[in-house]
């Protein structure tokens, strides 16, 4: 989908909020949209879609992608709409990383440097009106430059705790993989419960604390692997991959133009993700959809390749997700196609194989497995 230009500069246009919302084309479909005419007010969608604004009508998109768009729960929209502002693509991992957040779960992104991980994580959090705190993990990084430290006040003769970046809500952990295993130690009991232990003290952390996690799988000089233990900390992995030709060329046309987006502000706000939360707790699963869960967990185990299958853990939390990716989508059920979308994310990174790639291992075993016939029962 290409915007005319001679019809947008006519000034023939609308908010990209308008049509997105209308469910005529979604983000992956023309990525620069936002950008391009977000700051255009007036007319309706109809309007234009007849005025020929688009080169291509966008009532002939395919209706998978219409309706992929409009099931998504408004308030969703909405923040993929302001993530959009500040980043070219990345939709369908801005909907991901979501979905984990109001899962209460965490986030490892394995991918190159400059594909947009840490703007995708800023842009997040100013989305969600979350507070943000970046970590960059080298050699060394000390556990208490994680936590925090006790400082001594000499006008009260007493400790004071001054807590340390892993208090925000959304933590980006740059790198992680250059950090001592001591110091990645220093996340697990906050990723796992919630909570940090300091000089014998115990501390709370947010009910939306996530951790964003990157690693360069390209370099391994001066790293260190993350142990099993950590990765089945982690809800999903995902890989951003680089740019489409299209986003690629709406990218370096953002970046040399004299215009530059305003600063995002939130869509929804904290009270709305637990809103979103309690909601998916409620959100039913039928038993032919636990019992599919089951299978997958069990196939992993038993496979040829597997050295470590999908642990009980995994299956909780594929089935945690799935529960939220329905509710993000709208529905207060669990398809069988919401645990297919997000058995990679959840699984591969927990399973360990003998040769080849886990996401092949876990391919074989989705092909292997009969799929349930939906159910709303």
């Amino acid at each position: 989908m290409r915007l005319n230009p001679a019809k947008v500069a006519a000034g023939i246009t609308g908010t990209s909020q308008e049509i997105y919302s209308q469910g005529l084309c979604t983000r992956d479909t023309f990525p620069g949209l936002p950008f391009g005419i977000s700051a255009l007010q007036g007319g309706k969608v109809q309007d234009i879609v007849d005025a020929g604004c688009f080169e291509t009508d966008l009532r002939e998109a395919p209706m998978a992608e219409r309706e992929r768009s409009s099931q998504l729960d408004p308030r969703v929209e909405r923040v993929l709409y302001e993530v959009s502002r500040q980043v070219v693509g990345k939709h369908d991992a801005a909907l991901r990383i979501l979905c984990a957040v109001v899962a209460g779960g965490h986030v490892l992104l394995e991918d190159v440097p400059g594909v947009g991980k840490t703007l995708l994580a800023k842009s997040l959090a100013s989305s969600l009106d979350l507070r943000f705190s970046r970590i960059q993990a080298t050699s060394d990084l000390l556990p208490s430059d994680i936590v925090g430290v006790h400082i001594y006040d000499p006008s009260r003769q007493e400790f004071d705790f001054r807590p340390g970046p892993v208090f925000a809500e959304i933590v980006l952990v740059d790198e992680i993989n250059r950090a001592s295993p001591r110091a990645q130690s220093a996340l697990l009991e906050a990723m796992e419960e919630g909570q940090v232990t300091a000089e014998g003290h115990t501390y709370p952390l947010s009910d939306t604390f996530t951790v964003l996690a990157t690693q360069n799988p390209a370099e391994h000089e001066g790293t260190y692997a993350l142990p099993s233990s950590q990765l089945d900390r982690f809800l999903f992995k995902l890989h951003l991959d680089y740019p489409q030709p299209r986003e690629e060329e709406e990218l370096l046309r953002r970046m040399s133009s004299e215009i530059r987006p305003q600063p995002l502000t939130a869509a929804i706000t904290r009270q709305d993700v637990l809103s979103l939360r309690r909601e998916a707790l409620a959100t039913h699963v039928s038993q032919p959809v636990l019992s599919y869960v089951q299978e997958i967990a069990r196939a992993t185990r038993v496979h040829p390749e597997a050295l470590l299958g999908a642990s009980p853990r995994a299956g909780v939390a594929l089935l945690r997700a799935a529960k939220v990716w329905a509710r993000l989508h709208g529905r207060g059920h669990v398809l069988p196609d919401d645990i297919r979308d997000l058995a990679h994310d959840a699984l591969a990174h927990r399973l360990h194989v003998r040769s080849g790639r886990p996401e092949a291992c876990l391919d074989d075993v989705l092909a292997s497995l009969p799929v349930p016939r939906e159910s709303r029962a």
